[in-house]
């Protein structure tokens, strides 16, 4: 008998130990909720209806529908370097750079990104990206950084630039070659040759710009630290300051639809509308979203916005004040 229940119970425990090292699919995990308030986003860029956002630790993330829902995306090389700006060269070309001179690219409208190149030895930041079409490109960052690309990205040259080392922060331009670029200590570059030559303009401000929008080829506008903000009506000779009555530094802008303005975000959740002039036309603070750096007029009625508190808020109502 004892002999019996000896083998029932190596039978047993045979058993279990085939059931447990046996190849079984597990049960399917619970979704997990992106939670895309907690990510700092420093830009975005829009096509069409998708929304693609970069920022802090080499996040990525897409939404096809006008930011209610995001997906993280693919990086065939994930690193732990923030990303600062992204564009969109087409609909499904896009471009990201950031610190330690990440430079990524995707063809897939953002879905999936495959690494350019990068600089973890030196670790200087690029800031900004700028597309011209679906092949011209512009790089630009930290101690006058600019690299430019004819090829949708996939190869970069370095360009010098009459800068002093300062910090490059903004960028844009036009079909018609007219560029201009913005930085630190109120660097102003302008090119009207589609930026193969620069002229570095007389300093009318003292700090540092972080952004510029060319409203019409010869009107710009300008803006940065401490609520400063500028226009311009023949393309940089001369600059006025929009008053504004508060010294929020500002750090984004999106043009709205039409070219019938630009909308301009900062510190304290501030989004101010500016028409096709440059003048102030409204204004609106957006509570509990902190400082905002980035934003998409995607139409008429919806807002993208994305910054320390993270995304990406969409806001279908009350931004009547900041309406086209």
């Amino acid at each position: 008998m004892r002999q019996l229940i000896a083998y029932a119970m190596s039978a047993v425990v045979a058993a279990t130990a085939v059931y447990a090292f046996s190849h079984r699919t597990p049960p399917p995990l619970p979704p997990t909720q992106l939670r895309t308030d907690r990510l700092l986003i420093n830009d975005t860029a829009v096509d069409g209806r998708r929304v693609v956002a970069v920022g802090e630790q080499g996040v990525i993330l897409t939404s096809d529908d006008l930011g209610d829902t995001w997906q993280q995306a693919r990086i065939d090389q994930r690193r732990g370097s923030s990303l600062t700006g992204v564009a969109a060269l087409s609909a499904e070309r896009l471009v990201a750079v950031g610190h330690d001179g990440w430079i990524l690219r995707s063809e897939d409208g953002g879905k999936s990104w495959q690494e350019v190149q990068i600089d973890s030895e030196l670790a200087e930041p690029l800031l900004g990206v700028w597309a011209g079409d679906a092949e011209h490109v512009v790089a630009y960052g930290s101690y006058g950084k600019y690299f430019v690309s004819s090829d949708g990205g996939r190869s970069w040259q370095s360009r010098e630039l009459p800068v002093d080392g300062h910090h490059l922060n903004g960028m844009d331009g036009g079909t018609d070659g007219r560029q201009m670029l913005v930085g630190e200590q109120g660097t102003v570059l302008r090119s009207a040759d589609g930026g193969q030559n620069w002229e570095a303009l007389p300093a009318f401000y003292k700090g540092s710009l972080f952004g510029v929008a060319r409203l019409s080829a010869e009107r710009w506008l300008a803006y940065g630290m401490r609520g400063h903000v500028f226009v311009t009506a023949d393309f940089g000779q001369n600059w006025k300051q929009v008053p504004l009555g508060h010294a929020a530094p500002l750090y984004g802008h999106d043009l709205l639809p039409g070219r019938s303005g630009v909308l301009v975000v900062g510190a304290g959740g501030m989004v101010m509308r500016f028409d096709s002039e440059g003048r102030l036309a409204d204004s609106v603070h957006l509570e509990g979203l902190g400082t905002l750096t980035s934003i998409a007029a995607l139409d008429e009625r919806a807002l993208v916005v994305g910054g320390e508190r993270g995304v990406f808020k969409s806001f279908r109502s009350g931004v009547a004040a900041v309406k086209n």
